[in-house]
């Protein structure tokens, strides 16, 4: 007979930051070892990824400036801004040492973070970050294409039941209007700090990171291309690769079980 696990109990703590800023709604749940996780580029929630983490670590899912009021956006004018931002919000949370995980545009801040405060992150994993720039293979444009076409290079697929079920809008007209507010100002949060080239300068400061690094890469991604992920190996002084097969530029969503497998794996003591 299987044993039903119970889904973990998640909170909401408020990190109050001062200097006009709205409170930090950081998700917070699970027991263990703290872990900071920065989302992707579909904004912050309690995923399957966080619901697996938190049985080994006590997991702190921080929002990003302007996500939830875009007008937030103007006390930010570069990268740096937002990384102290979040250092601000983890400091409130009390955390000093810490495992880092970031996905995509929070891997690209994970990477920065790591750089900028070498001796708070224990580990850190890279879950197909963005903050590079190759000529020969330019991160591709996820912003002006068609609903459709900016699922299926976020995911791998637009048409499967679970990518419905992802993108699936609540019935309820309030509901449903709140959600497509958060998802078009969640987006607007990253782009402040992205857009039009996701480049801005994290190759000079990448040596600094002193964390043990898995850069954890979807075999497919179509937005960040594999060969990214040797221009962080090269970069990182203590990293490895981990290629996930067949997967996009979310392999959690392709793969779950595998990618919180290698995850947790490298985290261990």
């Amino acid at each position: 007979m299987s044993t039903v696990i119970a889904p973990t109990a998640v909170a909401t703590t408020a990190v109050a930051l001062g200097r006009g800023l709205q409170d930090n709604p950081v998700l917070v749940g699970g027991t263990g070892s703290p872990l900071v996780y920065l989302h992707g580029l579909s904004g912050q929630a309690w995923d399957g990824l966080l619901e697996g983490l938190s049985r080994e670590h006590r997991v702190y899912a921080p929002a990003f400036a302007g996500a939830d009021e875009p007008d937030e956006l103007k006390a930010f004018d570069t990268v740096h801004d937002l990384v102290v931002y979040l250092d601000d919000v983890i400091r409130g949370l009390g955390l000093d040492t810490f495992d880092l995980v970031g996905h995509s545009f929070g891997g690209m801040l994970a990477a920065e973070y790591a750089a900028l405060f070498p001796e708070r992150v224990r580990k850190l994993v890279l879950i197909d970050p963005l903050g590079l720039w190759r000529d020969d293979a330019p991160v591709t444009d996820f912003i002006y294409v068609t609903p459709d076409r900016q699922a299926e290079l976020i995911l791998g697929e637009a048409d499967s039941d679970a990518a419905r079920k992802l993108l699936a809008l609540p019935d309820e007209i309030t509901a449903k209007n709140r959600e497509i507010v958060r998802r078009i100002t969640s987006m607007a949060s990253v782009l402040h700090f992205i857009w039009p080239i996701p480049e801005r300068g994290l190759a000079k400061r990448l040596h600094r990171i002193a964390a043990p690094t898995q850069l954890l890469w979807g075999e497919q991604d179509k937005i960040v291309p594999c060969a990214y992920a040797r221009d962080f190996a090269s970069a990182i002084r203590t990293s490895e690769i981990e290629i996930v097969p067949g997967a996009s530029h979310t392999p959690q969503f392709n793969d779950p079980a595998a990618v919180l497998d290698r995850i947790q794996r490298f985290l261990a003591p």
